[in-house]
């Protein structure tokens, strides 16, 4: 199957500064206009946003059980699948599994129990030393934001770049443009001590999206901006999600999910409640 070619970063940060300039809807339209060229050999062709990137689904959890240590199960029969492309909230009570499902999604913990298949490939059984290179593909935008509190705005953004070994001069390029794009091109050296918390989220969300992942996991991504900083924040995610890119959002927020509709995944003490509503 002939590979499709990553997404112009250039089509995401004229999207980004849209939004800085909350015309949500212009952006919108500005992507989708270009957002379907991709080239194969030398023939550029139009491509659906509907094509995934590969075969099978991003996700797969069966009969998933989750503890830490030996206490008991956090998590218990979860079995899901999310295919290319889709975007999927997660909610629930407190304490019902949300940030323990999270950390199987990120890979920052695997499984006790059942199977976890990512990008076609088995969590459960993969050596340590492959999994790094299966985190690249994932972009992570954390609720308390997780910034490296002894670099810089530019640093912090740039450092998913340098991991891949991107060349320097690519890294501070991209870097220096997308922290731009987002107006805060007076605070690149600043550090996150010094950042207010809707600086704080647009660095972490820029750190995210920066390497163009084939997954975008967000814990609670507006939770700590205003109403109008997080409606075009979900403007920047829908639009993410209709180029390719897949997308969980964990969200207290019902107004939020009743206002961008999409599949819901809820969790009631370490289960699924029901199963995810179709999409309208």
């Amino acid at each position: 199957m002939p590979r499709r070619e990553s997404f112009p970063l250039k089509v995401l940060y004229g999207y980004v500064v849209a939004l800085a300039r909350k015309e949500p809807a212009e952006a919108a339209s500005w992507v989708r206009a270009r957002s379907g060229t991709w080239r194969h050999g030398r023939t550029p062709r139009r491509v659906p946003f509907s094509q995934p990137f590969w075969i099978g689904p991003v996700i797969r959890f069966q009969n998933v059980g989750m503890r830490y240590d030996l206490g008991p199960e956090v998590l218990r029969d979860i079995t899901m699948s999310l295919p290319p492309g889709s975007f999927s909230y997660l909610t629930g009570p407190s304490g019902a599994g949300k940030s323990s499902l999270l950390k199987l999604l990120y890979l920052a913990h695997r499984p006790s129990r059942g199977l976890v298949t990512m990008f076609d490939q088995n969590v459960s059984t993969m050596a340590r030393g492959d999994l790094p290179e299966l985190r690249r593909r994932i972009g992570v935008v954390f609720q308390d934001f997780r910034l490296i509190t002894s670099l810089s705005a530019l640093d912090n953004v740039a450092l998913p770049l340098r991991i891949a070994g991107t060349a320097e001069d690519e890294v501070r390029r991209h870097t220096v443009e997308l922290l731009s794009w987002v107006g805060l091109a007076d605070r690149l050296n600043a550090r996150p001590a010094t950042l207010s918390g809707g600086e704080k989220q647009r660095v972490a969300i820029a750190r995210a999206v920066i390497a163009r992942p084939k997954l975008l996991v967000a814990d609670e991504p507006t939770g700590s901006v205003d109403a109008d900083l997080g409606l075009r924040l979900m403007y920047l995610f829908e639009e993410l999600n209709r180029i390719g890119t897949t997308i969980v959002i964990a969200t207290h927020d019902e107004r939020l999910i009743e206002r961008f509709e999409h599949p819901v995944l809820r969790l009631k003490g370490g289960e699924f409640v029901d199963l995810p509503r179709e999409r309208q």
